[in-house]
């Protein structure tokens, strides 16, 4: 990408002026079910993704459900998905496209259980990687977009994704490696009963991820404070960390331990 089209694509007034951007701008859907078969509304963000980001990030933001909560007597609406990992997504569907894929721009789809950000191109690194390596596609986009302040470029989006997911208690997000395009997906809240064993995997896996990345190790006590479950029912997730060392995803810190109440676990790459 050269240094106008650059230009253009983060500080345009309107994309439609560029005939070679104007399939760039982000479009956002909201849908009425879990499926795609009724759209509620659609929107494209014309503006150049500097300078209409915040735009974006708001509008999106609005679309999505809020639950009431009770604070000293006072009610007040909260949103159910952190705003910083929505922002964060946005962000990365928007720096790490694949600009060579024509055809195809970043697309926000609005579920009513979950929310997917796509964008072209298959990612630089496994998604299994994302939480713990970093890659740019875009680097002269990526070093613009950071002193403007809208990512970092130092590797921990993800990091700060998974972690505002565990304090939200919502099931790890999911990324996807499509045929031609990644895709980031974001969960409505359920309690651990509500998910099925893919969505306690990748949230133990994820959660390792988050661990190992802080220097420190899963164990199942903090697996049990990522999830909420009483002491009582550790066998729980014992359960969890079985299912998620059958899949490959982690492993003993120490296999020569004998103690597997006190076990430590890490991700299977470290």
């Amino acid at each position: 990408m050269d240094v106008t089209n650059l230009g253009a694509l983060l500080f345009a007034k309107d994309l439609n002026h560029f005939d070679s951007l104007a399939r760039k701008a982000p479009r956002v859907i909201i849908y009425k079910g879990k499926n795609k078969l009724e759209t509620i509304q659609e929107q494209t963000g014309w503006k150049g993704y500097a300078v209409g980001f915040q735009n974006l990030v708001d509008f999106v933001k609005n679309q999505l459900p809020t639950k009431e909560v009770i604070e000293s007597s006072i009610r007040r609406q909260i949103n159910l998905y952190p705003e910083l990992a929505v922002r964060e997504l946005i962000a990365n569907a928007l720096i790490h496209q694949d600009f060579f894929i024509t055809g195809t721009g970043p697309m926000i789809e609005i579920f009513s259980d979950r929310i997917e950000m796509t964008n072209p191109g298959l990612p630089l690194i496994t998604t299994a990687r994302f939480i713990d390596e970093y890659q740019s596609r875009n680097e002269a986009m990526a070093s613009l977009m950071r002193r403007l302040g809208i990512c970092e470029e130092k590797g921990s989006g993800i990091d700060n994704v998974v972690a505002a997911c565990e304090q939200y208690q919502l099931p790890a997000p999911d990324f996807v490696q499509l045929e031609k395009h990644t895709k980031a997906v974001l969960f409505n809240p359920k309690t651990l009963n509500e998910m099925n064993k893919k969505d306690r995997v990748r949230s133990c896996y994820q959660h390792c991820c988050l661990k190992y990345v802080s220097n420190e190790k899963m164990t199942n006590q903090s697996l049990r404070e990522r999830f909420k479950i009483e002491e009582k029912n550790a066998s729980i997730a014992s359960r969890i960390i079985k299912e998620t060392m059958g899949e490959g995803f982690i492993k003993y810190d120490d296999p020569e331990s004998k103690s597997k109440k006190y076990a430590g676990y890490i991700p299977f790459w470290a």
